[in-house]
C-alpha cells in the first residue's frame, strides 16, 4: 500500500514533528498546565494574549426623527412594538450615559482625596520637620552654651576679660531676638 512510513497523521507528508498522544484534560488546573507545557515546548514563540474586550456603546440617537409616534389610538397593529423598541434603546442609552457620569464623579472624587492626602502628608512633614530642627538648634545651642562656659572658665583663669565681654554682648543680641514683640497683661 503505503512505500513510505508516516509520522504524523496527515497523508502524503512525512517526517516533520511526530505524533502526540491526545491527553484530555481532566480539570481546570489540567488544562492550564497543557496550555503551559505548549507554550514552554517553543519559548520564541509569542504567546497569544487577546485584547481586552470594547465596551458596548449605545448607537447615538438620531438627529432628526421622522415619524414621530407613540402608542396611542390609531395607529398601525405594527407601530407599538416600533415605538416600545425605540423606548427600550432610549432608557438603556440614558442608562449608560448615566453609568458614565457616575464614574467620572467616582474617579474624580478619588483623584480628590488623593491630593487630599498628600496635602496632609505635607503638612505632618513640614511640621515634624520644623519640631526636628528646633531640637537640633536646642542641642546646638547648649552645646554652644557649653562651650562659652568652659572658654570662660577658661579666660577667667588666664584673666583676659575683654573675650568674655564681647561674648556676653553677642549672648544680649541673640537674647534680644526672643523678646516677645508685645507684652500680655498690661493695658
Amino acid at each position: 500500500m503505503a512505500a513510505h512510513t508516516q509520522k504524523n497523521n496527515k497523508p502524503g507528508i512525512s517526517g516533520g514533528k511526530e505524533a502526540q498522544p491526545l491527553i484530555i484534560a481532566k480539570t481546570p488546573a489540567e488544562e492550564q498546565r497543557l496550555k503551559l507545557e505548549r507554550l514552554m515546548r517553543n519559548p520564541d514563540k509569542p504567546a497569544p494574549i487577546p485584547d481586552r474586550p470594547k465596551e458596548w456603546n449605545p448607537r447615538a440617537p438620531p438627529e432628526f426623527v421622522r415619524d414621530v409616534m407613540g402608542s396611542s389610538a390609531g395607529a398601525g397593529s405594527g407601530e407599538f412594538h416600533v415605538y416600545r423598541h425605540l423606548r427600550r434603546r432610549e432608557y438603556q442609552r440614558q442608562d449608560f450615559l448615566d453609568k458614565i457620569a457616575d464614574k467620572q464623579d467616582e474617579d474624580q472624587d478619588y483623584l480628590d482625596k488623593v491630593e487630599q492626602n498628600k496635602l496632609a502628608a505635607n503638612d505632618r512633614t513640614a511640621k515634624r520637620r520644623k519640631k526636628r530642627e528646633k531640637i537640633k538648634r536646642k542641642k546646638l545651642m547648649a552645646k554652644m552654651a557649653k562651650l562659652e562656659s568652659q572658654n570662660k572658665k577658661e579666660g577667667d583663669a588666664d584673666g583676659s576679660s575683654d573675650s568674655s565681654d564681647d561674648e556676653k554682648q553677642e549672648r544680649e543680641a541673640e537674647d534680644d531676638a526672643e523678646t516677645p514683640s508685645f507684652i500680655m497683661g498690661r493695658k
